[in-house]
């Protein structure tokens, strides 16, 4: 029998006490790369107010090859984007032209409605490179659905940075650890980036409705059940969980406070509301997400 709890014949729910599902991620394309996407899961379609959670790589990209998502739009989210290794160039049609690097935190807020491409920089495709991050969508509160959109990028240097015995943390948004980041959310929230090295362990006693820890890389133990890169554990509310590395490792902590009310995800388009989505569609399909994304002239299609 396998060691891991998300291998195991019938294993979903209670590999540990602490532990309320396991999510083994679904490998999806994206712009000529893959991608691994922990939420939304049939085990849960949510933690706290985060509705999407990919892992992009870690790829290699040789010589003259890259990232190229074309324009696409978004609404009804704030999308935090998170880079281990390698860089993105994020364009919007509010005109913004950020590069991203590793550390950094760009966050777009679509509200009523964004188009953004996320390609790699030309010098980059002159040498092979990796690639290495994480995308995350956190759906807006029903009063922030229709807000104007908007993008901030957050240097490495402005997020806190502590040390827990031998677990050193960066906290990217909302607030856990004793820290608080300046990234500016519309929702009780928390997300943070732990190294935990081989032998060593941390408690996470982050004080959340709902948490889940996704193992970016190496492999932790809780209570027993060790989880490997590449999967989710979702944690019971209010139970206290200590987490240990079986390798030097590299685990993503989020959560927040339980969404206000349903959510329908289509796509690219998060919403309370169905009739809301179907209004984004031909908004789309009609070009009426407003200004053109610099230096763009693609455009991802609205899907069949």
């Amino acid at each position: 029998m396998s060691r891991y709890p998300d291998e195991q014949p019938g294993v979903k729910s209670s590999p540990a006490p602490a532990v309320d599902v396991v999510i083994t991620p679904h490998a999806k394309d994206l712009g000529g790369f893959s991608v691994r996407r922990a939420l939304p899961a049939i085990e849960r379609r949510s933690v706290g107010p985060f509705v999407f959670l990919d892992e992009m790589g870690p790829a290699e990209f040789a010589m003259g090859r890259g990232i190229d998502v074309r324009p696409h739009p978004h609404i009804g989210l704030a999308t935090v984007t998170y880079l281990y290794e390698g860089r993105i160039i994020h364009r919007d049609s509010l005109g913004t032209v950020q590069a991203i690097t590793p550390g950094d935190v760009n966050l777009m807020t679509a509200g009523r409605g964004i188009v953004h491409s996320e390609r790699s920089d030309p010098e980059d495709r002159m040498t092979t490179r990796t690639m290495h991050g994480l995308q995350l969508w956190v759906a807006l509160p029903h009063g922030h659905e229709e807000a104007a959109p908007s993008f901030i990028h957050y240097e490495a240097s402005a997020l806190p940075t502590t040390e827990i015995g031998a677990a050193r943390i960066r906290v990217i948004a909302g607030a856990a650890f004793g820290l608080a980041s300046p990234v500016e959310t519309l929702s009780a929230l928390f997300f943070a980036d732990i190294a935990l090295p081989a032998g060593r362990s941390l408690a996470l006693d982050v004080d959340y409705a709902e948490r889940a820890v996704y193992v970016v890389a190496g492999e932790m133990t809780i209570e027993g059940a060790a989880f490997r890169a590449g999967v989710m554990a979702v944690l019971h509310a209010g139970s206290a969980v200590v987490v240990t590395a079986n390798a030097d490792s590299k685990l993503a902590f989020l959560g927040g406070e339980p969404l206000d009310g349903p959510r329908h995800l289509w796509w690219n388009f998060v919403a309370s509301s169905k009739d809301r989505i179907e209004r984004a569609k031909v908004d789309w399909v009609r070009d009426r997400f407003g200004a053109p994304v610099p230096g763009e002239t693609e455009f991802i299609p609205l899907p069949e």
